[in-house]
């Protein structure tokens, strides 16, 4: 399987450099967007230790009883936004307007805590509370302290692409501020009562709903994205994070930018992995905005591709789509499939 040439990007001379290093980052992930959308991220501060700890925390979790995981379940109203999803309750490949048997993954999701302003409650369908398990007891410290350090390279990143559209700097980091934010551990293994019936992802093939994701990940071979007619490997050295674009921002961007059709397959045996661990942050907008075409995206004269959609209404509408599939045939072609809702 021949792997993806992810666009690398060293964010540490937009945070440090002078105007015109900070411009070549800038154009960089114009590059970057403008082909595949998954950029291979260095240079961006994360200590290792920090995702080190969050991933045994959660290892301790999912190595607990399935009983006493299903006590950590959300209730029905989250729409799957908080706690813990068991092995084959979801199947991602049909929010992208595919069908696909059930994902052979656990995860478990947390969303924001600071959600005691008032716009929180008028949008209180996509900020539920959080359920955190009991055990193990350092689990939410060093989730916490992950997504300290990921919201920092967000900001970076969201700065930089701000000025790769000609737009203000800070403009795409204002309009994320009430975002909807969600991190999602996933384990994925491979062995005894966890061998996967022919063709069954770990993740059906799909595109991520909201602005952008950044994810950390196990160095071993899983994630893939589809290019050209072909899924090509996605592997992350360790140390460095993933960050992929979303529909919304494509849709932003009038496709300018592209949202690329991924997935993830269980553990290889031909690698000698039984087990990938992920962990994902995604950036999914605010769910008040309206998403319209930015104006440098759009040529004089034309029309922009996607009518305005507000953004709270377009990530339930995705949300619901993994829980309640009826099947259809899976696109490649990203938002094509995407917005088949």
């Amino acid at each position: 399987m021949p792997e993806l040439p992810v666009h690398e990007i060293d964010l540490a001379p937009f945070r440090t450099g002078n105007p015109s290093e900070r411009a070549a980052v800038a154009a960089a992930f114009d590059r970057a967007g403008r082909d595949s959308g998954f950029i291979l991220l260095t240079g961006h501060g994360v200590d290792p230790v920090l995702v080190d700890d969050a991933f045994d925390a959660w290892q301790a979790f999912f190595d607990l009883p399935l009983e006493e995981k299903l006590r950590s379940v959300a209730a029905p109203e989250s729409e799957g936004l908080t706690g813990y999803i068991a092995y084959g309750e979801q199947a991602l490949a049909y929010t992208a307007g595919g069908t696909s048997q059930p994902d052979l993954v656990e995860a478990y999701s947390v969303g924001r805590e600071d959600t005691t302003d008032p716009f929180f409650e008028t949008y209180r369908d996509w900020f539920p509370a959080n359920v955190w398990p009991d055990h193990p007891p350092e689990l939410r410290a060093a989730s916490d302290a992950l997504e300290l350090a990921l919201q920092d390279v967000a900001d970076a990143v969201l700065r930089a692409m701000a000025l790769a559209l000609d737009l203000p700097e800070h403009w795409l980091v204002v309009r994320a501020e009430r975002a909807v934010v969600t991190r999602t551990c996933n384990r994925y293994l491979r062995g005894a009562g966890f061998e996967p019936l022919p063709g069954q992802p770990g993740l059906g093939g799909h595109t991520d709903y909201g602005m952008m994701t950044l994810l950390v990940a196990d160095p071993v071979r899983g994630l893939q994205v589809l290019r050209g007619g072909e899924w090509h490997d996605v592997v992350p050295p360790r140390g460095s994070i993933i960050c992929n674009l979303g529909d919304m921002l494509a849709m932003w961007t009038n496709d300018r930018w592209v949202s690329t059709m991924q997935r993830v397959l269980p553990p290889s045996p031909d690698d000698g992995v039984t087990r990938r661990r992920s962990i994902a942050r995604f950036l999914d907008g605010d769910p008040s905005m309206t998403i319209d075409a930015i104006p440098s995206c759009v040529e004089p004269g034309a029309v922009p591709r996607y009518p305005p959609v507000q953004a709270g209404e377009w990530l339930m509408a995705k949300i619901i789509g993994g829980q309640k599939a009826q099947p259809v045939e899976l696109h490649e072609g990203g938002l094509t499939g995407a917005t088949n809702r």
